[in-house]
Protein backbone atom coordinates (compact mmCIF):
# COMPACT_ATOMS: atom_id res chain seq x y z
CA UNK A 1 0.00 0.00 0.00
CA UNK A 2 1.27 3.28 -0.75
CA UNK A 3 1.93 5.80 2.21
CA UNK A 4 0.37 9.16 1.92
CA UNK A 5 2.54 12.04 2.37
CA UNK A 6 0.36 15.43 2.11
CA UNK A 7 0.45 17.65 5.45
CA UNK A 8 -2.32 16.36 7.63
CA UNK A 9 -2.40 12.97 6.10
CA UNK A 10 -2.05 9.78 8.42
CA UNK A 11 1.62 9.30 7.15
CA UNK A 12 3.14 12.74 8.27
CA UNK A 13 0.63 14.14 10.92
CA UNK A 14 2.52 12.79 13.76
CA UNK A 15 5.80 13.99 12.70
CA UNK A 16 4.43 17.47 11.39
CA UNK A 17 3.11 17.97 15.19
CA UNK A 18 6.84 16.38 16.35
CA UNK A 19 8.77 19.13 14.00
CA UNK A 20 6.64 21.85 14.68
CA UNK A 21 7.20 21.59 18.75
CA UNK A 22 10.56 20.95 18.31
CA UNK A 23 10.77 24.29 16.09
CA UNK A 24 8.98 26.03 18.91
CA UNK A 25 10.95 24.63 21.41
CA UNK A 26 13.64 25.81 19.59
CA UNK A 27 13.04 29.32 19.79
CA UNK A 28 12.74 28.89 22.95
CA UNK A 29 16.34 27.49 24.00
CA UNK A 30 18.50 28.32 20.91
CA UNK A 31 20.34 30.59 23.12
CA UNK A 32 21.37 30.60 26.43
CA UNK A 33 18.79 29.36 29.32
CA UNK A 34 18.05 32.92 31.46
CA UNK A 35 17.13 30.81 34.78
CA UNK A 36 20.42 29.16 34.82
CA UNK A 37 22.65 32.37 34.36
CA UNK A 38 25.01 31.42 36.72
CA UNK A 39 26.24 28.53 38.23
CA UNK A 40 25.73 27.92 41.93
CA UNK A 41 28.47 28.02 44.81
CA UNK A 42 27.72 24.40 46.09
CA UNK A 43 28.15 20.86 45.47
CA UNK A 44 24.90 18.55 45.56
CA UNK A 45 26.05 15.55 46.93
CA UNK A 46 23.46 12.32 45.73
CA UNK A 47 22.88 9.56 47.43
CA UNK A 48 23.48 5.96 45.38
CA UNK A 49 23.31 2.92 46.26
CA UNK A 50 24.83 1.19 43.70
CA UNK A 51 28.83 1.90 42.44
CA UNK A 52 27.50 2.85 38.19
CA UNK A 53 29.30 -0.39 36.08
CA UNK A 54 30.74 1.82 33.18
CA UNK A 55 31.61 5.11 31.88
CA UNK A 56 30.37 4.13 28.70
CA UNK A 57 27.52 5.35 27.52
CA UNK A 58 26.44 3.43 24.83
CA UNK A 59 27.51 0.17 27.07
CA UNK A 60 24.95 1.69 30.33
CA UNK A 61 22.25 -0.29 31.29
CA UNK A 62 22.50 -0.04 34.78
CA UNK A 63 20.41 2.91 36.18
CA UNK A 64 23.09 4.56 38.30
CA UNK A 65 25.34 4.66 35.37
CA UNK A 66 22.84 5.99 32.65
CA UNK A 67 21.68 8.86 35.36
CA UNK A 68 25.30 10.04 35.91
CA UNK A 69 26.16 9.89 32.04
CA UNK A 70 22.97 11.60 31.46
CA UNK A 71 24.89 14.89 32.93
CA UNK A 72 27.71 14.09 31.05
CA UNK A 73 26.83 13.52 27.36
CA UNK A 74 24.09 15.27 24.83
CA UNK A 75 22.37 13.90 22.47
CA UNK A 76 20.31 15.12 19.26
CA UNK A 77 16.71 15.46 20.65
CA UNK A 78 15.60 15.26 24.55
CA UNK A 79 12.56 14.51 26.02
CA UNK A 80 10.75 17.53 28.46
CA UNK A 81 8.99 16.34 31.91
CA UNK A 82 5.77 15.49 29.87
CA UNK A 83 7.87 12.81 27.67
CA UNK A 84 7.71 15.61 24.41
CA UNK A 85 10.20 15.62 22.56
CA UNK A 86 12.74 18.80 22.26
CA UNK A 87 15.71 19.98 20.72
CA UNK A 88 19.03 18.98 21.67
CA UNK A 89 22.51 19.12 20.09
CA UNK A 90 20.42 19.29 16.85
CA UNK A 91 18.58 22.75 17.25
CA UNK A 92 15.65 21.70 14.54
CA UNK A 93 14.85 19.15 12.25
CA UNK A 94 13.02 18.51 9.05
CA UNK A 95 11.65 15.76 7.31
CA UNK A 96 11.58 14.92 3.57
CA UNK A 97 8.00 14.18 2.22
CA UNK A 98 8.04 10.55 1.73
CA UNK A 99 9.20 10.54 5.80
CA UNK A 100 12.60 8.44 4.97
CA UNK A 101 15.29 11.04 5.30
CA UNK A 102 15.72 13.31 8.44
CA UNK A 103 17.70 16.81 8.34
CA UNK A 104 19.03 17.62 11.60
CA UNK A 105 20.40 21.08 11.92
CA UNK A 106 22.82 21.14 14.52
CA UNK A 107 23.50 23.91 17.18
CA UNK A 108 26.81 26.27 16.81
CA UNK A 109 29.25 26.93 19.03
CA UNK A 110 28.88 23.68 21.00
CA UNK A 111 32.65 21.74 22.50
CA UNK A 112 33.08 18.92 23.92
CA UNK A 113 34.44 19.03 27.77
CA UNK A 114 38.24 18.53 25.87
CA UNK A 115 37.32 21.76 23.77
CA UNK A 116 37.31 20.39 20.65
CA UNK A 117 34.31 21.45 18.07
CA UNK A 118 31.55 19.50 18.22
CA UNK A 119 30.25 19.10 14.11
CA UNK A 120 28.10 17.17 11.97
CA UNK A 121 31.25 14.98 11.69
CA UNK A 122 30.58 14.04 15.27
CA UNK A 123 27.05 13.20 14.72
CA UNK A 124 28.36 10.98 11.66
CA UNK A 125 30.90 9.11 13.71
CA UNK A 126 28.69 8.25 16.59
CA UNK A 127 25.89 7.11 14.23
CA UNK A 128 28.03 4.70 12.33
CA UNK A 129 29.62 3.00 15.24
CA UNK A 130 26.56 2.74 16.90
CA UNK A 131 24.87 1.21 13.93
CA UNK A 132 28.17 -1.38 14.12
CA UNK A 133 27.65 -5.00 15.37
CA UNK A 134 31.43 -4.79 16.45
CA UNK A 135 30.63 -2.04 18.82
CA UNK A 136 27.92 -3.92 20.75
CA UNK A 137 25.92 -0.65 21.47
CA UNK A 138 22.67 -1.66 24.01
CA UNK A 139 20.47 0.88 21.60
CA UNK A 140 21.61 -0.09 18.28
CA UNK A 141 18.40 -1.12 17.31
CA UNK A 142 16.66 2.53 18.11
CA UNK A 143 18.57 3.56 14.86
CA UNK A 144 18.18 0.33 12.90
CA UNK A 145 16.11 2.40 10.09
CA UNK A 146 19.53 4.76 9.38
CA UNK A 147 20.94 3.14 6.65
CA UNK A 148 23.56 5.89 6.08
CA UNK A 149 24.07 9.57 7.53
CA UNK A 150 25.47 12.52 5.13
CA UNK A 151 27.52 15.44 6.20
CA UNK A 152 26.71 18.18 3.54
CA UNK A 153 28.34 20.88 5.93
CA UNK A 154 29.73 21.52 9.74
CA UNK A 155 26.06 21.76 10.72
CA UNK A 156 24.24 19.53 9.07
CA UNK A 157 23.55 15.49 9.43
CA UNK A 158 21.17 14.23 7.00
CA UNK A 159 19.85 10.30 8.05
CA UNK A 160 18.53 8.44 5.52
CA UNK A 161 16.58 5.97 6.48
CA UNK A 162 15.50 2.23 4.95
CA UNK A 163 11.76 2.78 5.95
CA UNK A 164 9.66 5.62 8.23
CA UNK A 165 10.51 5.33 11.66
CA UNK A 166 7.69 6.84 14.17
CA UNK A 167 9.38 6.56 17.21
CA UNK A 168 13.29 7.83 15.73
CA UNK A 169 12.83 11.46 17.49
CA UNK A 170 12.45 10.17 20.85
CA UNK A 171 14.89 7.69 20.48
CA UNK A 172 17.29 9.38 19.63
CA UNK A 173 16.92 11.67 23.23
CA UNK A 174 18.51 8.06 24.97
CA UNK A 175 21.67 8.71 26.70
CA UNK A 176 22.63 5.11 24.79
CA UNK A 177 22.45 7.08 21.66
CA UNK A 178 24.62 9.59 23.19
CA UNK A 179 27.25 11.88 20.59
CA UNK A 180 30.76 10.95 21.53
CA UNK A 181 34.05 13.09 19.52
CA UNK A 182 34.80 11.53 16.12
CA UNK A 183 38.83 11.77 18.00
CA UNK A 184 37.60 9.30 21.41
CA UNK A 185 37.74 5.79 21.31
CA UNK A 186 35.79 3.26 23.09
CA UNK A 187 38.08 2.74 25.31
CA UNK A 188 39.33 6.85 26.29
CA UNK A 189 35.74 7.05 26.97
CA UNK A 190 35.17 4.40 28.84
CA UNK A 191 38.20 5.63 31.34
CA UNK A 192 36.97 9.41 31.00
CA UNK A 193 34.11 10.09 29.62
CA UNK A 194 33.81 13.38 27.55
CA UNK A 195 30.72 14.65 26.25
CA UNK A 196 28.65 18.44 25.62
CA UNK A 197 26.73 17.70 28.68
CA UNK A 198 25.80 19.90 31.44
CA UNK A 199 28.70 18.83 33.80
CA UNK A 200 32.45 17.35 32.74
CA UNK A 201 33.77 14.22 34.59
CA UNK A 202 36.44 14.75 36.94
CA UNK A 203 37.20 12.05 38.75
CA UNK A 204 35.93 8.25 40.62
CA UNK A 205 36.99 6.36 43.21
CA UNK A 206 35.49 3.07 43.22
CA UNK A 207 32.66 1.87 45.24
CA UNK A 208 32.95 5.36 47.26
CA UNK A 209 31.77 8.52 44.73
CA UNK A 210 31.92 9.64 41.20
CA UNK A 211 32.60 13.55 40.91
CA UNK A 212 31.28 16.05 38.64
CA UNK A 213 32.16 19.96 37.56
CA UNK A 214 29.89 22.28 36.03
CA UNK A 215 30.40 22.81 32.42
CA UNK A 216 30.42 26.53 32.33
CA UNK A 217 29.70 26.58 28.46
CA UNK A 218 27.10 24.26 28.23
CA UNK A 219 24.67 25.42 25.46
CA UNK A 220 21.34 25.85 27.60
CA UNK A 221 23.36 27.72 30.05
CA UNK A 222 25.40 27.22 33.09
CA UNK A 223 24.53 24.68 35.80
CA UNK A 224 22.95 25.51 39.07
CA UNK A 225 25.54 23.34 41.13
CA UNK A 226 28.97 23.81 40.77
CA UNK A 227 29.77 20.14 41.38
CA UNK A 228 27.56 17.11 41.77
CA UNK A 229 29.08 14.15 43.93
CA UNK A 230 27.61 10.91 43.21
CA UNK A 231 28.08 9.38 46.59
CA UNK A 232 27.53 4.91 47.18
CA UNK A 233 25.99 4.44 50.09
CA UNK A 234 25.04 0.55 50.85
CA UNK A 235 21.18 0.87 51.12
CA UNK A 236 18.39 3.35 50.81
CA UNK A 237 17.78 3.16 54.92
CA UNK A 238 21.61 4.66 55.25
CA UNK A 239 21.14 7.09 52.24
CA UNK A 240 18.05 8.64 53.99
CA UNK A 241 20.39 8.23 57.36
CA UNK A 242 22.69 10.83 55.42
CA UNK A 243 20.71 13.22 54.32
CA UNK A 244 19.22 13.87 58.13
CA UNK A 245 22.85 14.32 59.27
CA UNK A 246 23.19 16.53 56.04
CA UNK A 247 26.28 14.49 54.35
CA UNK A 248 24.04 13.64 51.00
CA UNK A 249 21.21 16.60 49.98
CA UNK A 250 19.44 14.22 46.89
CA UNK A 251 18.56 10.68 46.44
CA UNK A 252 15.69 8.98 44.48
CA UNK A 253 13.82 6.16 46.22
CA UNK A 254 12.20 2.96 45.16
CA UNK A 255 11.48 1.86 48.69
CA UNK A 256 8.25 3.03 49.98
CA UNK A 257 9.02 2.02 53.28
CA UNK A 258 11.85 4.37 53.48
CA UNK A 259 10.43 6.83 51.68
CA UNK A 260 7.34 6.85 54.49
CA UNK A 261 10.62 7.65 57.11
CA UNK A 262 12.09 9.71 55.14
CA UNK A 263 9.14 12.61 54.64
CA UNK A 264 8.49 11.55 58.31
CA UNK A 265 11.53 12.79 59.07
CA UNK A 266 11.50 16.24 57.72
CA UNK A 267 12.79 15.90 54.06
CA UNK A 268 10.65 16.69 50.94
CA UNK A 269 9.19 13.57 49.30
CA UNK A 270 8.31 13.90 45.33
CA UNK A 271 6.37 10.60 43.92
CA UNK A 272 6.72 10.17 40.46
CA UNK A 273 4.70 7.57 38.51
CA UNK A 274 7.78 5.18 36.97
CA UNK A 275 7.11 4.14 33.00
CA UNK A 276 9.22 1.33 34.47
CA UNK A 277 8.09 -1.61 34.69
CA UNK A 278 8.93 -4.68 37.35
CA UNK A 279 8.47 -7.98 35.52
CA UNK A 280 10.08 -11.62 35.34
CA UNK A 281 11.64 -12.12 32.55
CA UNK A 282 11.97 -15.86 30.97
CA UNK A 283 14.34 -17.37 28.78
CA UNK A 284 12.57 -19.28 26.50
CA UNK A 285 15.75 -20.75 25.03
CA UNK A 286 16.59 -22.53 28.25
CA UNK A 287 14.53 -25.57 28.99
CA UNK A 288 11.71 -25.66 30.91
CA UNK A 289 11.03 -22.57 29.86
CA UNK A 290 11.39 -23.47 26.09
CA UNK A 291 7.77 -25.21 27.06
CA UNK A 292 4.99 -22.52 26.39
CA UNK A 293 2.79 -24.10 29.04
CA UNK A 294 5.27 -23.93 31.58
CA UNK A 295 5.76 -20.23 31.12
CA UNK A 296 1.88 -20.33 30.66
CA UNK A 297 1.68 -22.28 34.02
CA UNK A 298 3.98 -19.39 36.22
CA UNK A 299 1.60 -16.72 35.06
CA UNK A 300 -1.31 -18.48 36.10
CA UNK A 301 0.10 -18.98 39.09
CA UNK A 302 1.17 -15.41 40.22
CA UNK A 303 -1.19 -12.95 41.94
CA UNK A 304 0.39 -9.59 40.46
CA UNK A 305 -1.69 -7.45 43.13
CA UNK A 306 -0.03 -9.99 45.63
CA UNK A 307 3.21 -8.45 44.70
CA UNK A 308 2.23 -5.42 44.85
CA UNK A 309 0.91 -5.85 48.16
CA UNK A 310 3.77 -7.48 49.41
CA UNK A 311 7.09 -6.27 47.86
CA UNK A 312 5.92 -2.57 47.81
CA UNK A 313 3.04 -2.34 50.24
CA UNK A 314 0.66 -1.19 47.55
CA UNK A 315 2.16 1.39 45.70
CA UNK A 316 2.22 0.33 42.24
CA UNK A 317 -0.30 -0.76 39.73
CA UNK A 318 -0.39 -3.77 37.97
CA UNK A 319 0.30 -3.79 34.44
CA UNK A 320 0.72 -5.20 30.68
CA UNK A 321 3.75 -5.64 28.80
CA UNK A 322 3.22 -1.55 27.34
CA UNK A 323 3.52 1.17 29.72
CA UNK A 324 4.09 3.91 26.96
CA UNK A 325 1.28 6.90 28.01
CA UNK A 326 -0.42 6.77 24.17
CA UNK A 327 -0.48 2.70 23.88
CA UNK A 328 -0.67 1.48 27.46
CA UNK A 329 -1.69 -2.65 27.60
CA UNK A 330 -4.52 -3.74 29.49
CA UNK A 331 -3.48 -5.46 32.19
CA UNK A 332 -6.39 -7.90 32.33
CA UNK A 333 -6.09 -8.62 28.14
CA UNK A 334 -4.22 -12.12 29.20
CA UNK A 335 -4.45 -15.31 30.06
CA UNK A 336 -5.05 -15.50 33.43
CA UNK A 337 -5.42 -12.39 34.11
CA UNK A 338 -5.85 -13.29 37.95
CA UNK A 339 -4.57 -15.65 39.72
CA UNK A 340 -5.64 -19.08 39.19
CA UNK A 341 -3.63 -22.20 40.50
CA UNK A 342 -5.83 -25.11 39.48
CA UNK A 343 -4.97 -23.34 35.67
CA UNK A 344 -1.43 -23.91 36.55
CA UNK A 345 -1.07 -27.31 37.84
CA UNK A 346 -3.42 -28.42 35.23
CA UNK A 347 -0.82 -26.80 32.75
CA UNK A 348 2.30 -27.98 34.47
CA UNK A 349 0.89 -31.60 33.51
CA UNK A 350 0.16 -30.87 29.74
CA UNK A 351 3.80 -29.32 29.86
CA UNK A 352 4.79 -33.20 31.00
CA UNK A 353 5.97 -31.67 34.58
CA UNK A 354 2.76 -33.26 36.87
CA UNK A 355 4.93 -33.51 39.86
CA UNK A 356 6.12 -29.76 39.48
CA UNK A 357 10.15 -28.97 38.31
CA UNK A 358 12.63 -26.53 39.95
CA UNK A 359 13.83 -22.66 38.15
CA UNK A 360 16.57 -21.02 39.00
CA UNK A 361 16.07 -16.93 39.17
CA UNK A 362 18.40 -14.54 39.13
CA UNK A 363 17.80 -11.43 41.19
CA UNK A 364 19.78 -8.46 42.77
CA UNK A 365 20.80 -6.32 45.27
CA UNK A 366 21.28 -2.61 45.28
CA UNK A 367 19.85 -1.96 41.96
CA UNK A 368 16.62 -1.62 43.53
CA UNK A 369 15.05 -2.00 47.00
CA UNK A 370 12.32 -4.39 46.48
CA UNK A 371 13.90 -6.38 44.53
CA UNK A 372 14.38 -9.43 47.23
CA UNK A 373 11.15 -9.05 48.56
CA UNK A 374 9.80 -9.38 45.36
CA UNK A 375 11.44 -12.62 44.49
CA UNK A 376 10.51 -13.90 47.71
CA UNK A 377 6.78 -13.47 47.12
CA UNK A 378 7.47 -14.41 43.26
CA UNK A 379 8.89 -17.65 45.28
CA UNK A 380 5.76 -18.60 47.70
CA UNK A 381 2.98 -17.97 44.94
CA UNK A 382 5.08 -20.46 42.67
CA UNK A 383 5.25 -23.12 45.20
CA UNK A 384 1.95 -24.06 45.76
CA UNK A 385 1.61 -24.89 41.86
CA UNK A 386 4.53 -27.35 42.44
CA UNK A 387 6.99 -25.04 40.78
CA UNK A 388 10.20 -24.17 42.64
CA UNK A 389 12.12 -20.64 42.25
CA UNK A 390 15.70 -21.13 43.21
CA UNK A 391 16.53 -17.65 43.70
CA UNK A 392 20.48 -16.75 42.76
CA UNK A 393 20.73 -13.43 44.59
CA UNK A 394 23.68 -11.48 42.95
CA UNK A 395 25.25 -7.82 43.74
CA UNK A 396 24.35 -5.39 40.89
CA UNK A 397 27.62 -5.51 38.68
CA UNK A 398 27.44 -9.34 38.68
CA UNK A 399 23.49 -8.99 38.03
CA UNK A 400 24.11 -6.75 34.84
CA UNK A 401 26.81 -8.99 33.55
CA UNK A 402 24.84 -11.94 33.73
CA UNK A 403 22.20 -10.35 32.73
CA UNK A 404 23.23 -8.53 29.16
CA UNK A 405 24.93 -11.72 28.31
CA UNK A 406 21.77 -13.62 28.61
CA UNK A 407 23.35 -15.54 31.07
CA UNK A 408 19.62 -16.93 33.06
CA UNK A 409 17.06 -18.89 32.75
CA UNK A 410 14.97 -16.55 34.97
CA UNK A 411 15.51 -12.81 35.77
CA UNK A 412 13.59 -10.67 38.82
CA UNK A 413 14.06 -7.14 37.22
CA UNK A 414 13.08 -3.62 36.66
CA UNK A 415 13.21 -1.99 33.40
CA UNK A 416 12.79 1.05 32.29
CA UNK A 417 9.86 2.44 30.51
CA UNK A 418 9.86 4.48 27.04
CA UNK A 419 7.31 6.88 25.60
CA UNK A 420 7.18 5.26 22.46
CA UNK A 421 6.51 1.69 22.26
CA UNK A 422 9.37 0.71 19.99
CA UNK A 423 11.68 2.39 22.60
CA UNK A 424 10.30 -0.19 24.99
CA UNK A 425 11.24 -3.03 22.89
CA UNK A 426 12.27 -3.20 19.63
CA UNK A 427 16.05 -3.77 20.97
CA UNK A 428 14.53 -6.90 23.07
CA UNK A 429 12.02 -8.92 20.94
CA UNK A 430 12.81 -8.39 17.32
CA UNK A 431 15.20 -10.85 15.98
CA UNK A 432 18.15 -8.66 14.97
CA UNK A 433 17.32 -6.75 18.26
CA UNK A 434 20.85 -5.90 20.45
CA UNK A 435 19.50 -7.26 23.69
CA UNK A 436 17.30 -9.91 21.88
CA UNK A 437 19.89 -12.46 24.15
CA UNK A 438 18.40 -10.80 27.16
CA UNK A 439 14.98 -11.20 26.03
CA UNK A 440 15.12 -14.95 25.47
CA UNK A 441 12.57 -15.05 22.41
CA UNK A 442 11.97 -13.83 18.84
CA UNK A 443 9.54 -15.17 16.22
CA UNK A 444 8.79 -13.76 13.19
CA UNK A 445 5.24 -12.86 13.77
CA UNK A 446 6.58 -10.22 16.19
CA UNK A 447 9.51 -9.04 13.24
CA UNK A 448 6.96 -8.39 11.14
CA UNK A 449 5.15 -6.59 14.22
CA UNK A 450 7.23 -4.34 15.01
CA UNK A 451 8.48 -3.61 11.55
CA UNK A 452 4.81 -2.44 11.12
CA UNK A 453 4.71 -0.59 14.29
CA UNK A 454 8.20 1.83 13.26
CA UNK A 455 6.97 2.90 9.84
CA UNK A 456 3.30 3.50 10.50
CA UNK A 457 2.59 7.31 11.63
CA UNK A 458 -0.42 7.28 12.47
CA UNK A 459 -1.44 7.13 16.13
CA UNK A 460 -4.47 4.91 15.84
CA UNK A 461 -3.02 2.47 13.86
CA UNK A 462 0.13 2.38 15.88
CA UNK A 463 -2.06 1.66 18.66
CA UNK A 464 -3.84 -1.25 16.95
CA UNK A 465 -0.24 -2.62 16.03
CA UNK A 466 1.16 -2.50 19.62
CA UNK A 467 -2.24 -3.79 20.91
CA UNK A 468 -1.51 -7.18 19.07
CA UNK A 469 1.91 -7.30 20.00
CA UNK A 470 1.21 -6.95 23.67
CA UNK A 471 -1.49 -10.07 23.35
CA UNK A 472 1.44 -11.65 21.24
CA UNK A 473 3.48 -10.98 24.23
CA UNK A 474 1.18 -12.29 27.15
CA UNK A 475 -0.66 -15.08 25.36
CA UNK A 476 2.73 -16.70 25.24
CA UNK A 477 3.97 -15.69 28.42
CA UNK A 478 6.98 -14.52 26.52
CA UNK A 479 7.67 -12.74 30.24
CA UNK A 480 5.50 -11.99 33.24
CA UNK A 481 4.92 -8.23 33.87
CA UNK A 482 4.04 -7.81 37.46
CA UNK A 483 3.50 -3.74 38.12
CA UNK A 484 4.70 -0.10 37.79
CA UNK A 485 5.83 1.90 40.68
CA UNK A 486 6.96 5.00 41.87
CA UNK A 487 10.36 7.10 42.15
CA UNK A 488 10.39 9.22 45.37
CA UNK A 489 12.77 11.79 45.34
CA UNK A 490 13.74 12.83 48.34
CA UNK A 491 15.47 16.51 48.89
CA UNK A 492 17.11 18.25 52.01
CA UNK A 493 15.46 22.17 52.49
CA UNK A 494 18.41 23.35 50.69
CA UNK A 495 17.51 21.87 47.86
CA UNK A 496 15.88 23.86 44.88
CA UNK A 497 14.58 23.32 41.10
CA UNK A 498 14.77 19.30 40.25
CA UNK A 499 12.08 18.03 37.90
CA UNK A 500 11.07 14.27 38.37
CA UNK A 501 10.56 12.59 35.04
CA UNK A 502 8.18 9.80 34.18
CA UNK A 503 10.88 7.79 32.94
CA UNK A 504 13.33 7.94 35.62
CA UNK A 505 15.85 10.62 34.31
CA UNK A 506 17.91 12.75 36.21
CA UNK A 507 18.31 15.50 33.01
CA UNK A 508 16.99 18.29 35.21
CA UNK A 509 19.79 17.81 37.60
CA UNK A 510 21.52 20.54 36.47
CA UNK A 511 18.96 22.82 36.77
CA UNK A 512 19.31 21.75 40.19
CA UNK A 513 20.91 23.63 43.03
CA UNK A 514 21.68 23.37 46.77
CA UNK A 515 22.41 25.85 48.95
Amino acid sequence: MKLRTALGSPVSRSLAVVLAAGLLATACSSGSNSTSSSAGGGTLVIGYTADPNTLDPWKATQFQAEHLLEQVYGTLTQLDANMNVQPGLAQSWTYSNDNKTLTLHLRQGVKFQDGQDFTSADVKSSLDRLRDPATAAVAASYIASVSSVDTPDANTAVLNLSAPDAGLLASLANVNLAILSKDNTEQQVAAKPNGTGPFSYTSRTPNQSVTLTANPNYWAGKPKSSQLQFRIIPDESSVVSAMQSGNVQFAVLDDPTVAKTAQGSGLTLDKTPDLGYHVLQLNSRKAPLNNVNVRLAMQCAISRQQVVDTAALGQGTVIGPITSPAYKSDPNAQPCATQNVAKAKQLLTQAGYPNGLTITAIVSTGLYSTSVNEAQNLQSQLKAAGITLKLQTLDSAAYVDAWVAGNFTAAVALNGGSPDPDGMYGRYFTSTGNLNKVAGFSSPQLDQLFAQGKATTDPAQRKQIYTQISNYLTDNAVWIWLFSSYDYTATTSTVHGFTPMPNGSFDYLWQTSSS
